[in-house]
């Protein structure tokens, strides 16, 4: 053989690789060369993927919130959360992870900025956590809020107290 070739064949032993498992691909495995020789695995549900994201892009400036489904509606109608609202991971051909986000922009956000952000911040956590390559991540601006919508979705959600509104109304407006 060649060195080239060796050499290939020690980096593709030593690199990680994801496998979906499951019905529907529920589960993320991670294996490599050794593992496959050992009974030793590491599994993570598409969940815990999602919640991951889900947690990661909250902190971004200009992400006011997450959409989500039908679902997700239905289970906020009755006040129940699901902290992944609005993410889907999906394993790609090549065993990586593609991430789908669905947020809510504040108004007056640069959407190309807000996005970057985004991404960076969910290939950091995801690889981070799991040490899983994130192969995408598709941002789609479900709506732009501006600050008044946000104050009234966060009363809404029982987030914001009665102090807390008297010192939004005392600040002059941003118009």
């Amino acid at each position: 053989m060649s060195d080239t070739t060796e050499l290939r064949e020690e980096v593709v032993e030593s690199v990680p690789t994801v496998v979906a498992t499951g019905e529907d691909a529920q589960d993320i495995v991670t294996t490599n060369e050794e593992d496959l020789v050992s009974e030793d695995s590491l599994t993570f549900s598409n969940g815990v993927i999602e919640k991951i994201v889900a947690i990661a892009v909250r902190v971004v400036p200009g992400v006011v919130g997450m959409k989500g489904g039908w679902v997700n509606r239905v289970q906020d109608a009755f006040g129940q959360r699901d902290v992944r609202k609005g993410v889907t991971v999906e394993v790609t051909p090549e065993s990586s992870v593609r991430v789908n986000i669905s947020i809510l922009m504040e108004y007056g956000s640069y959407a190309p900025k807000v996005f970057d952000d985004v991404k960076k911040c969910v290939v950091d956590q995801v690889t981070g956590m799991t040490g899983l390559e994130v192969a995408g991540v598709n941002l789609r601006i479900e709506d732009v809020l501006t600050a008044e919508e946000i104050r009234e979705r966060s009363r809404r959600r029982g987030e914001l107290t009665e102090e807390s509104e008297e010192t939004k109304e005392e600040q002059p407006s941003e118009q």
